[in-house]
């Protein structure tokens, strides 16, 4: 089995992925084998017919896993080995992600800036902007409670922040 993952240049990636592209590949391997071994007669062609049609549904397969798109398509995922999902190894590499930020209460100075920020939104950038940013909803649940499209709610996202980036700048400065 290691030859074979040296041979397609896997070393180390024995996932379901090569293991398949593998037996595609011995799979092929064997249906040429049988297609030379018959002979002319009209049941050997008929036979050569059908193999010939494995044949190339296993090679237009083993392009798909390869290439990680549909073979002659010009759009598709151009990403290579879609189907090859690489793991850590080693966790210890990463910091801990239990990080959790101190919470504190706000102080009123603060609160009246927060205050002040929304107030110069809209009603439904203030809406959309307060649905996505303190209760986390997706852009679709936010369409369906104010009733509109969703490119709407993402253009009243975009405005709010542009506001809200403008007040912190002209805050910092």
């Amino acid at each position: 089995m290691h030859n074979n993952f040296l041979r397609l240049g896997l070393v180390g990636m024995n996932n379901w992925a090569d293991i398949l592209i593998l037996q595609y590949e011995d799979g092929r391997k064997v249906l040429k084998g049988m297609s030379n071994e018959l002979g002319n007669s009209d049941l050997d062609n008929s036979d050569k017919t059908h193999i010939n049609s494995m044949l190339s549904e296993m090679s237009f397969v083993i392009d798909w896993l390869k290439s990680g798109k549909e073979p002659g398509k010009i759009r598709g995922i151009e990403k290579n080995s879609i189907y090859q999902v690489n793991s850590m190894d080693d966790m210890d590499l990463f910091p801990s992600l239990q990080i959790k930020p101190t919470e504190r209460e706000l102080t009123e100075d603060e609160k009246q800036l927060v205050y002040d920020a929304l107030r110069d939104l809209s009603p439904r950038e203030r809406q959309a902007f307060i649905f996505r940013e303190a209760y986390l909803w997706s852009y679709k649940d936010i369409s369906n409670e104010l009733g509109v499209a969703i490119s709407t709610v993402q253009s009243y996202l975009e405005r709010a922040k542009e506001k809200l980036s403008c007040r912190k700048n002209a805050i910092t400065a």
